[in-house]
């Protein structure tokens, strides 16, 4: 049985197929989301709005994400960092501050995030996988 953060996105293939897989993920959960284009794990998330877009995506009634500015770093971070904790139960893995400090986030830290993020969204249900 696969283990570690993110199981259920476990597949024949190692560790580039999970990334990719994450990552399509993502993509499809933000999609038609102002100004968020996921493309990677770093830059894609440096204003915090792709954080708050796939978050809004589950918990729409959690915040108004048309309010949002993309230049409103710190906050978009804290909102999205917050709503995780909330409403998910994500463990706040990455601080706003480091975030905020960094132009182009750290790729292994936004991957590692995301795995916890959607490994507990699986544990609440709100992510379907398929049974093995």
């Amino acid at each position: 049985a696969a283990t570690g953060p993110a199981p259920h996105l476990k597949r024949a293939g190692g560790t580039a197929t999970v990334k990719t897989m994450l990552l399509e993920w993502c993509r499809a959960r933000t999609r038609g989301y102002q100004n968020v284009d996921v493309q990677n794990f770093s830059g894609s998330w440096g204003s915090g709005l792709a954080f708050c877009a796939l978050l809004h995506s589950f918990f729409p009634d959690t915040f108004d994400y048309g309010s949002l500015d993309p230049g409103a770093r710190r906050h978009n971070f804290a909102l999205a960092f917050a709503t995780a904790e909330e409403r998910a139960g994500c463990a706040q893995l990455l601080e706003v501050e480091d975030m905020v400090r960094l132009p182009v986030p750290d790729a292994k830290c936004v991957y590692t995030y995301l795995q916890e993020l959607y490994r507990c969204l699986v544990a609440k249900g709100l992510v379907k996988t398929k049974k093995r």
